[in-house]
């Protein structure tokens, strides 16, 4: 048995979603390519493979604007998957009437969406992600949490709750509560907040060391070099975890007059941002040009992939959307031979079948077609 079939899904279904009332594909190939026209649904597909995981899939959408339009209201998706030699089978998806959405795991249900990470880590590189380094600082936080995530199972969890004590520290602050309740919703902040922030850190040290090896192996895209930035960061560096959660405390409750004023928190990792620059030419990456960006970018899923892999012992599955067309015969070649050897499960999408001319042996094409059809393509 090949070694990328530790996670790989050989069977996918989806049911009224997005523009597919019924969709099932079977594959056999590590680096699976959707081509077809603009519009006609591909990456409905990678989006199915990314809700396969925790979190709101790569879209971040509603879950309910997922289902079909005209469908029943309620949408599915599923998965045959072989890891570990054993046949597992996955899924999730929105019950008409029901709140939030069903995860099941080999027929049983799961507590939540966090319970796929056990069997599967889902990375993505998508178009609505080339603005990352121009965009808001919290496009990259959450950019930088999804990565974490793939390392640590338990920081989303942590983020959540984090954001979730914030809010309850705001409107206690514009209600008027009193200093003990204050006093007690503070300590979780500075709790929860330093936990964020020192997963965040492992994560930004581990993955710039990733990047420095994966650059001495000759892979054409830039080094970029990365680091957390922030009041918080830079006013507890070199501090043992439970002086910083005392220090944020202390700086919360000297804050509350300041923050009440304002209506929100101003101090905390929730505004820290992760900085990328141009290692080579030492310049901030968003001052590099488009291809450039796109090319760190590229650079820093690949490197994370490896990561992730070392650190959870599974071979992510990588979702790359549109990702070829932006690169030149030579750097596609590259890039096909490097997801090889990552030895995960790739999904890919184009608008042309050349794109893929370059892709291995162990490849497969599926032409997506009107009406939700897939026709498996020889690879030529």
């Amino acid at each position: 048995m090949s070694d990328w079939t530790q996670a790989g899904l050989t069977r996918l279904t989806l049911t009224d979603f997005r523009n597919y009332a019924r969709l099932d594909l079977a594959f056999t190939g590590q680096l699976v390519a959707f081509v077809g026209d603009n519009g006609i649904g591909k990456t409905n597909i990678l989006e199915a493979i990314s809700f396969l995981t925790a979190g709101r899939g790569l879209r971040r959408a509603v879950i309910s604007d997922v289902a079909r339009i005209d469908g029943p209201g309620g949408w599915s998706v599923s998965a045959c998957m072989l890891r570990n030699d054993l046949d597992t089978r996955i899924g999730t998806g929105l019950t008409p009437g029901e709140a939030g959405r069903r995860v099941r795991i080999d027929g049983e249900d799961a507590r939540s969406s966090e319970a796929l990470l056990d069997f599967m880590r889902v990375l993505w590189l998508v178009p609505a992600m080339d603005g990352l380094f121009t965009g808001p600082a919290g496009d990259r936080r959450r950019f930088l949490d999804r990565l974490t995530l793939s390392l640590d199972p338990g920081h989303g969890r942590r983020v959540a709750d984090f954001e979730k004590a914030l809010r309850q520290r705001n409107r206690l602050l514009d209600q008027g509560g009193s200093a003990a309740y204050l006093s007690a919703i503070e300590t979780q902040v500075a709790e929860l907040g330093t936990a964020v922030s020192i997963a965040r850190n492992e994560t930004v040290s581990l993955l710039g060391e990733t990047v420095r090896v994966q650059a001495e192996s000759g892979l054409p895209f830039p080094v970029a070099k990365l680091a957390l930035e922030g009041s918080f960061e830079t006013g507890t560096v070199g501090l043992s975890a439970l002086d910083r959660e005392d220090l944020y405390r202390e700086w919360l409750e000297e804050g509350r007059g300041r923050d009440r004023a304002a209506g929100r928190t101003l101090t905390g990792p929730h505004l820290s941002d992760l900085q990328v620059r141009h290692a080579a030419k030492d310049m901030p990456a968003s001052q590099s040009s488009t291809g450039e960006q796109k090319a760190l970018l590229i650079g820093l899923v690949l490197a994370h992939a490896e990561l992730t892999a070392q650190v959870s012992g599974m071979k992510p599955v990588l979702l790359l959307d549109e990702v070829a067309a932006h690169l030149d015969p030579g750097r596609r070649k590259a890039l096909f031979d490097k997801l090889q050897g990552l030895g995960g499960q790739v999904f890919m999408t184009g608008t042309d079948k050349a794109l893929f001319a370059g892709l291995p042996d162990r490849g497969e094409i599926f032409r997506i077609a009107q009406g939700g059809i897939a026709v498996r393509d020889p690879v030529e």
